[in-house]
């Protein structure tokens, strides 16, 4: 009978123990502020912190292009781009308001005929600065709440979250100048192509007795 307890008693001194480790619960806090419970102790400060994908498999907490995973979730899905031009008080602003609030934007700026072309397109015909999209969301002119608004329900965080090593893109032209290629001159006296057409002999200009100097048009 001695020996039959003296087994039993570790045994329930094990499943004691197994129930309070089981009843361990960690609070986690993320980089993003964001507090979770969980039974698994957290990661050392030195190891990068991970989040965890429905399937179980860990994820990077930033994406390749440096911002943290979850706000680049949200900038692939309703990516943002800033229309402006130079001396625009409201174009300020609203760049000021997005670098406050830490959204990762693309801006454009309008100065030629073609950039003009493009946005008239892109709008609708509304020329209106500063412009917004949010996704395929379109907002004309500046303004914290509408702009707040439509931010707010994309998902985008009310406070900035990017890194300090962050670099946002510089600005681009809506509508880059493309310089079309030279067409290929053909020397003097050269071989008709395959169409059977010879170029006429050029005749460089000289003066003459009606031109005497020379000049050309």
């Amino acid at each position: 009978m001695k020996s039959a307890r003296s087994l039993l008693l570790p045994v329930a001194a094990l499943t004691l123990l197994a129930g309070a480790a089981q009843a361990q619960v960690y609070r986690v806090v993320g980089p993003d502020g964001r507090v979770t419970f969980s039974d698994k102790p957290p990661v050392n400060a030195s190891q990068p912190v991970t989040a965890q994908r429905s399937g179980g498999s860990p994820v990077p907490a930033t994406a390749p292009n440096g911002l943290p995973y979850e706000l680049n979730q949200v900038a692939q899905k309703y990516p943002v781009t800033l229309y402006t031009s130079t001396d625009c008080a409201p174009c300020d602003e609203g760049r000021s308001y997005l670098n406050q609030r830490g959204i990762p934007y693309a801006e454009k700026t309008i100065a030629t005929n073609n950039d003009i072309a493009a946005l008239k397109k892109l709008t609708g015909g509304d020329t209106t600065l500063p412009a917004l999209t949010i996704g395929g969301q379109r907002l004309a002119g500046y303004s914290d709440v509408q702009w707040g608004q439509y931010l707010d329900a994309a998902g985008y965080p009310k406070t900035s979250q990017l890194p300090s090593s962050y670099k946002r893109p510089a600005p681009a032209a809506l509508s880059p100048i493309k310089i079309a290629p030279a067409a290929p001159q053909k020397a003097e006296g050269s071989a008709p192509d395959a169409s059977g057409y010879q170029p006429p002999s050029v005749t460089p200009p000289g003066p003459s007795a009606d031109n005497p100097a020379g000049i050309r048009f």
